[in-house]
Formats: structure tokens, sequence, C-alpha cells
């Protein structure tokens, strides 16, 4: 039996369920997934290992029109990811899309081979899934519309036996035991963002930016200290809270998921600074992994 083996870039809008979708694949909480908008910032891959094949997705942030240098950042990571891609998986749901032509559009350059995936059916009836995908349909840009629900697991399995039947055979990219091509740095941080993403409201959850300032792993126990920049000192005061309850709350979700996705015991320090506009500055989005690779 040949194998296979190929890249997979997610896009959509934000919010339609595209780290949901991944982390339903690989089995594993990799990306992380908030129901807040621009959660993702990063391209992020994840890789699929079975015996037959390797599928390298990448999740990418939720396709917006810019307004600062970060978000400008975020959408080049799209637009890298449509370049290598083998496949193209368009995410949508019932709230996102509407008719909205400039879209539809932008959908019809892609030359990839592209498979929509409509997510979140189950909160919908048969009559609207109906009226979706013959929506869709009628567009004539995808070669297949597989329905679905990455939350519950539905169909997932279907679309990872449609994705191999567009890949081409060949040997895999990374060894067949690794999850992601992401740090483990990376990862740490990205899951204290998510429990900033998950607890506060407001401005403060998009003027935020972690940085792991130190990662050393014992046999039995991983020590991490992250650093928090927010925009202002006002954020700086909402994110610590009153007596420093709100940070200490945080950090202990943190550190739940931080052990679960690491199985090993973590010890957490964090740290709030302020660094003015560093969503505009293209030195600290540098620093910050924001530059392409």
């Amino acid at each position: 039996m040949s194998f296979k083996s190929g890249f997979v870039s997610i896009i959509g809008k934000p919010n339609v369920g595209k780290s949901t979708l991944l982390n339903a694949i690989l089995g594993e909480k990799l990306s992380i997934a908030t129901q807040k908008a621009q959660t993702t910032r990063h391209r992020i891959k994840g890789i699929y290992n079975t015996p037959a094949c390797q599928i390298v997705f990448s999740d990418t942030p939720g396709i917006i029109q810019p307004r600062y240098k970060l978000q400008g950042s975020m959408m080049k990571f799209v637009n890298e990811s449509l370049a290598d891609s083998d496949l193209v998986l368009f995410m949508s749901d019932f709230e996102s899309y509407n008719e909205e032509e400039d879209l539809i559009e932008k959908l019809k350059l892609i030359e990839t081979p592209m498979i929509m995936v409509l997510n979140k059916i189950d909160e919908h009836s048969q009559e609207e899934v109906a009226s979706k995908l013959a929506f869709w349909e009628e567009k004539k840009i995808f070669s297949r519309i597989i329905p679905a629900s990455a939350s519950n697991k539905f169909n997932t399995d279907t679309l990872v036996n449609c994705i191999l039947e567009y890949l081409p055979e060949g040997a895999p990219f990374y060894d067949q035991d690794q999850l992601t091509d992401k740090s483990e740095r990376f990862v740490a941080s990205e899951i204290i963002r998510e429990k900033i993403m998950l607890r506060y409201k407001e401005e403060v959850p998009y003027s935020v930016q972690v940085e792991i300032e130190s990662f050393k792993e014992d046999p039995d126990i991983i020590r991490i200290s992250a650093l928090i920049y927010v925009m202002r000192d006002s954020q700086k005061q909402i994110l610590i809270g009153k007596g420093g309850i709100a940070i200490k709350n945080m950090g202990i979700a943190a550190r739940r998921d931080l052990e679960k996705f690491f199985r090993k015991k973590i010890f957490l320090q964090t740290y709030v600074k302020v660094k003015e506009d560093w969503r505009d500055n293209d030195y600290l989005l540098k620093q910050f992994g924001y530059e392409s690779e």
C-alpha cells in the first residue's frame, strides 16, 4: 500500500471552528480555541500520522481586514499557508458568511483544490443545513462540500478520508511521532494566552502577548516563567486584579492545561509588563514571532 503525505491549509473567517477541527482530527488540544475572534494569531502546523499517511495541517488566523500591523502579519500567515498547500479546507458556519460576494470572489482565485467544511450543523435544523449547502454548491468553487460538527467530531473521519484522495504519494515530511512544528515554549505561551482570552473581557485579550522567559524541564517537573505584555497600565491592573486574585486564578487554570498537555507537573510563574502599541511595532512583532518563517 502506497504512503501519502501532503500539506492542508485550513482557512475561514474568525470563529468558524478551524482550531476545534484541527484538535478533533489530531485527538490532541494543540490549537487554542475560544469564542472570541482572532484567537489564532499564527500559522500552527498540526501533524496527523497513521501507518499509511502524514497530513500536515495548517491552522490559520481568521480572515479579516487588517486594522493594525499585527493583523497584517496574521493575514500573511494565511497567504503563506495557501502558497504551499496541496489542498485547502475552507470552513464556514451559519453566521459568518451569508452572501459575502467579496469573499466568494477571493475564493475563486485560489487554484489549489478546495474542500468546504460546513461546520456547526448540529446547531441547526435539517432545512437550514440543506439551504446553506445549496447556497455554496451553487457557487461551484469547491471539489467537495462536507457538513460537519467539529466540536462533536461528527464527519471528521469522513473528512480525513476525503482529504487523502487529493494528496500525492510520498515520504513523510516530519518524524511520525511529531505533533507540531512549534516549540514547547510556543505551546506553553498559547495555553496561557487562551486562559486570558477566556477569563478577561473587552480589549484585554486582544492587547495581550505572552512570552516564555524560561522553560526548564527536570525529570519530574517543568518550571515555566511567563512574561505577559499589555498595552496600558489600566490593562495591567485588570489582568492582575484586586490583590492579585485574577492573575492567580488564571495561572491555576493555565497550569492545569499545561500539565495535561506536557503530562508532567508544572511550576508556573507569571509577570505583567506594559509595552505600549506593541501591535504596531515592527521590532516587537519580530521579537514575538509574527514575522514570516
